[in-house]
């Protein structure tokens, strides 16, 4: 939740992602819900449900502001830009260490409990893992290689933010790499176990 703590905001780490966001250019929140699928959803997403609350609450604490954007056959849309204190307010926190992460994954959950059903009933769950990850390997593959021509990139010049997509883009191809390659492991281990006795 964002609030007003002795004149600063206090920030979730959903208000940051929109900071992230926005100061790369001025969006409606429909924008940026769409932005989190294509941009940030293999490092952070959010449903529409949390943005809108979080936008409202950080315009209240002085980090953005926004324009009225009239339609004609639709309802009217707000558009925000950063304020100078939401840019101060990201600055600070770039400069923070990372706080350790919970991992919550419901796919090692389930692994840690395989088990406890057959090899047949397992396998195809991580199949279907398997061709999630390998699917979003390929469209990373492909925005990083649109990526790679853009001048920024190729001259890595790393104040920019086109290189800073293009290095969470490479995170993200190594994360759906191996989370690929761990799946079909784990699938062939268990078609390959079914119908045998025991371990």
């Amino acid at each position: 939740m964002t609030e007003l703590r002795e004149g600063k905001a206090v920030m979730t780490t959903l208000g940051y992602a929109l900071l992230a966001l926005l100061a790369r250019e001025p969006l409606t929140g429909y924008d940026l819900a769409q932005r989190m699928r294509r941009s940030t959803d293999f490092f952070w997403t959010a449903r529409h449900s949390q943005i809108y609350p979080e936008l409202t609450r950080m315009e209240a604490a002085g980090l953005l502001t926004h324009e009225v954007i009239r339609q004609t056959e639709r309802p009217d849309k707000k558009r925000y830009t950063m304020t100078e204190a939401g840019y101060v307010a990201l600055r600070a926190w770039l400069a923070q260490p990372v706080r350790p992460a919970p991992e919550r994954d419901e796919m090692m959950l389930k692994t840690f409990c395989s088990w406890l059903i057959e090899p047949w009933e397992a396998a195809p769950i991580v199949r279907a893992r398997e061709a999630e990850h390998t699917a979003r390997q390929a469209t990373y593959e492909a925005m990083l290689a649109d990526l790679e021509q853009h001048p920024d990139v190729r001259n890595r010049r790393v104040s920019t933010p086109a290189f800073s997509s293009y290095a969470t883009l490479r995170r993200g191809i190594q994360y759906e790499r191996g989370y690929a390659e761990w799946c079909r492991w784990l699938a062939e281990t268990l078609e390959s176990a079914d119908g045998q006795d025991g371990a």
